[in-house]
């Protein structure tokens, strides 16, 4: 398994398995699948998000195939740089159960953590993804919120737990 920071040149294996995450489970991001596919150049705007400061995608690859990716994006106003937030934290099935997902959050850890700036990382997850919920407890992450209808798909609701790390 091989983990790294993706580059432009991973844009369109980034959006391809970004795809496939909003189709296998809708209920754990806010874009859907519908809307995603209605973008106007999708790969050009990944290749451009890779390139913002403070904006930090890893991804781990067996045998050259992207599987899993998770995205640190550093808040950019003065009063907020000093947090960062978790967003499209994905492991495909076939790379579940083997620890993936915890190195890649461990990446995105580190480098909030050598950014010398970031000193809080947040997160939301699903309620009912247990397993997620429990890697990031296991990483440290505290719940400090809970919201009631966050995500809606179709007619099924679905809870977030909003939640934090302290790095410093």
């Amino acid at each position: 398994m091989e983990y790294r920071q993706l580059i432009a040149e991973d844009a369109s294996a980034y959006w391809e398995l970004r795809l496939e995450a909003l189709q296998n489970s809708p209920e754990a991001f806010g874009t859907s699948y519908e809307e995603a596919i209605q973008r106007d150049n999708p790969i050009e705007r990944v290749k451009n998000n890779f390139k913002i400061k403070g904006n930090y995608t890893f991804g781990a690859f067996d045998q050259d195939k992207l599987i899993g990716m998770v995205t640190l994006v550093q808040e950019s106003s003065l009063k907020m740089k000093h947090r960062a937030n978790i967003f499209a934290m994905y492991v495909s099935p076939t790379g579940r159960g083997k620890g993936i997902g915890k190195a890649l959050m461990e990446l995105a850890i580190i480098q909030a953590k050598e950014s010398k700036e970031i000193e809080k990382i947040n997160l939301s997850v699903v309620s009912s993804n247990e397993a997620a919920k429990n890697l990031y407890l296991q990483l440290g992450f505290n719940v400090f919120g809970k919201e009631e209808m966050a995500l809606k798909v179709g007619e099924i609701y679905y809870e977030e737990l909003h939640m934090e790390l302290i790095l410093k």
